[in-house]
C-alpha cells in the first residue's frame, strides 16, 4: 500500500502561512490534498504538519492531519514521523509537495506505477526543450543510467557538450529537470533520515544528492506536467492566470 503525505510548515520566510492562503475561494493545502485524494495509487492522504491552526483547519474540512514536531530539518523527516504515526503496513510513501495546489492526480499515480518493492527511492523529471530553462540555476538538471536511475542532480547544465555552442545544447542531448515530487519505501525512508548531511548536498543545497552519495538508487519517471509551485504572493496571481480562475 502507498500513503500519500503532505508535509505543511506554517513558518516561510517569503509567504508566511502559505498553506492556509487562499487561492479562488479554498485554502492551498486544501486544493493539494483534494487533488491528492484523486489518485487512484494512494490508499490513504494525511497532512503532517507542525502548527495547530494547519491541523485544525485539515480536519475541519475533512481532511486527515498529524501533528508533527517542529525541528525536523525537510519534509523528509516530516514523512517519516507522519508514517510513523500512520501505522508500518504502508509499502510506500509518497511525499506531496505542500504547495502545489493544481497538482493533477494522474502526476501522482505515474510516480506510484514504478514502486514495484524493489525500488528505493523514485521520483520524476520532464523533457527540457529550451535554451532559457537550462541556463535557469533555479531548474535542477538531472542526468540518467539506462535503467532510468539518476546519476546526478545539478543546479548547472550537465552534460557539457563539447564542441557546440551552448545555445544549441538543447538540440543536441535530451535534457531532463527534476519534478520535485518524491516516492520512498518505507525502510529505506527510515535509512536516510538517519544519514548527515553530505558534502554534495552542501555543494549544490540538494538533498537528494545526500542519497545517491550514500549509495542509493533513485529511480525517476517521466511525466508531461508542469508544475505551478507557490512560493509568493506573485506566484498566486501567476497560477491563477495560467489557470484561467
Amino acid at each position: 500500500m502507498i500513503i500519500g503525505i503532505i508535509p505543511a510548515r506554517y513558518a516561510s520566510t517569503r509567504l508566511p502561512g502559505k498553506p492556509l492562503i487562499d487561492i479562488a475561494g479554498k485554502s492551498m493545502i486544501q486544493r493539494v490534498y483534494e487533488q491528492a485524494s484523486k489518485s487512484k495509487s494512494l490508499s490513504k492522504v494525511v497532512v503532517a504538519t507542525d502548527d495547530v491552526r494547519i491541523f485544525d483547519h485539515v480536519v475541519a474540512f475533512g481532511g486527515e492531519a498529524v501533528m508533527t514536531k517542529e525541528e525536523h530539518p525537510s519534509g523528509t523527516d516530516r514523512c517519516w514521523e507522519a508514517l510513523q504515526k500512520a501505522g508500518s503496513e504502508y509499502q510506500y510513501v509518497i511525499n506531496i509537495q505542500g504547495d502545489e495546489p493544481f497538482i493533477d492526480p494522474q502526476q501522482i499515480d505515474t510516480l506510484a506505477e514504478i514502486l514495484d518493492g524493489e525500488t528505493e527511492l523514485a521520483t520524476q523529471i520532464i523533457a527540457v526543450h529550451d535554451c532559457e530553462s537550462l541556463k535557469d540555476m533555479g531548474e535542477v538538471k538531472v542526468v540518467l543510467n539506462k535503467n532510468m536511475e539518476a546519476l546526478y542532480f545539478s543546479r548547472m547544465i550537465i552534460p557539457y557538450i563539447k564542441g557546440v555552442p551552448e545555445e544549441e545544447w538543447h538540440l543536441h542531448h535530451t535534457y531532463y529537470r527534476h519534478v520535485g515530487m518524491y516516492a520512498y519505501r518505507a525502510d529505506v525512508l527510515e535509512k536516510i533520515t538517519r544519514l548527515p548531511v553530505s558534502s554534495l548536498e552542501k555543494a549544490e543545497s540538494l538533498e537528494q544528492l545526500r542519497w545517491l552519495e550514500n549509495g542509493f538508487k533513485v529511480k525517476c519517471a517521466l511525466t508531461n506536467f508542469e508544475s505551478h509551485c507557490i512560493d509568493t504572493a506573485e506566484d498566486v496571481e501567476r497560477v491563477l492566470k495560467i489557470l484561467n480562475l
